[in-house]
């Protein structure tokens, strides 16, 4: 419903076919690029956006409610995660000392390797599948065009320059 109660217009077909397409692409690209990574470097998506997260972050360390979030996955996903990836040694959870209720996740020396490891499995399959089919001439739109869908979904500023 609008603010006044109606109900919104229907979707032209063009806009139909493109919200449909867009639905499609935001299900199989994530997926697609999961699978590729896996299978390129044994390692998972979710898995190697919380080790480039970890590595980005100051002392390398998050915490886990901002690991989910930056990661796109519930909470409780993330605390199957983190142990997951602390039993094989990529991570260390300990409790955050400013807020009981919340832990931090540090990323440990064999995590920033095994991330330097699928680096480059990553980067192949998002050219693969993504940046080998966009001329330097799209680059720009697409830019724009993800930018004011995030800024709608998020509330937020666009980023970068």
């Amino acid at each position: 419903m609008s603010p006044d109660g109606s109900a919104p217009p229907p979707l032209t077909p063009e806009e139909e076919l493109t919200w449909r397409t867009l639905m499609r692409l935001m299900v199989a690209l994530p997926r697609a690029i999961d699978e590729d990574l896996l299978r390129r470097s044994g390692l998972g998506l979710t898995r190697y956006v919380v080790l480039m997260r970890l590595s980005e972050a100051p002392a390398h360390t998050l915490r886990m409610s901002d690991l989910a979030e930056a990661a796109s996955i519930s909470p409780s996903r993330m605390t199957r995660v983190a142990q997951s990836m602390a039993q094989d040694g990529l991570v260390v959870r300990n409790p955050d000392p400013s807020d009981a209720r919340a832990a931090l996740l540090t990323l440990t020396d064999e995590g920033r390797e095994r991330l330097e490891e699928a680096w480059p499995a990553h980067l192949a399959g998002v050219r693969a599948l993504v940046m080998d089919h966009l001329g330097a001439e799209d680059l720009p739109r697409v830019r724009r065009f993800t930018d004011l869908l995030l800024r709608a979904v998020e509330g937020s500023a666009p980023e970068g320059p």
